[in-house]
């Protein structure tokens, strides 16, 4: 490896340690994830909720089946995003998104717990979009 080369490699920093921090949330969220598509799955057909006095009934049957997709997405992309490969970080990315994009739906019923979850999202890809070549580099 010559000097210029040596340059131009990318130089660990703090953020790298953000980067398995992503992967680790992603791993847990993805477990969550496939929790509460379970527990969607085999318990009551209805989830009901009182948003400025109305009154909404869900059929939980589609929130299962999706509860257990992003959870699956979500594990792999976590377990990959180790590996400091490219493919993991860009479905550790897109698994994020969609994270934070179906977490947009439950705004108006959890307020508070759907914004935390679009931070932590947005973080996530901070740390991986930003400074997911530094962990290449340590591989």
């Amino acid at each position: 490896m010559n000097s210029y080369e040596a340059a131009r490699e990318p130089k660990p920093v703090g953020w790298s340690g953000w980067v398995f921090f992503a992967a680790v949330i992603l791993f847990v969220n993805g477990m969550f994830s496939l929790t509460q598509g379970l527990v969607l799955l085999f318990g009551p057909d209805t989830y009901t909720a009182l948003v400025d006095g109305d009154l909404l009934l869900f059929d939980v049957t589609g929130w299962a089946w999706w509860n257990l997709a992003i959870g699956a997405l979500l594990l792999a992309a976590g377990g990959a995003l180790f590996s400091g490969a490219t493919w993991a970080r860009v479905v550790a990315v897109i698994s994020a998104v969609i994270s934070a994009a179906s977490q947009l739906m439950l705004v108006p019923v959890q307020p508070l717990w759907s914004l935390i979850v679009i931070a932590v999202d947005v973080l996530i890809i901070y740390a991986i979009v930003v400074h997911g070549d530094e962990i290449a580099a340590e591989s």
